[in-house]
């Protein structure tokens, strides 16, 4: 079973506690909990990437990437 389908004593997965969490706050719409990376595991090794269409991206939003 993927670590990501299990509930806990809580009866939410990961996920579903995140969705909650992140959509608790006054203000918060529904796509406030869209998925923002991609995790790929391969041979040993972890992957993490920003997702093109997340709204929301670390950095300096005032520069270009390529700069």
């Amino acid at each position: 079973m993927d670590r990501e389908d299990r509930a806990d004593r809580t009866g939410m997965t990961d996920e579903e506690k995140r969705r909650d969490q992140l959509t608790a706050a006054p203000n918060a719409v529904g796509s406030d909990a869209d998925p923002r990376i991609d995790v790929t595991h391969r041979d040993g090794v972890t992957r993490i990437d920003i997702r093109d269409d997340a709204d929301v991206r670390p950095g300096d939003p005032t520069r270009d990437p390529e700069e």
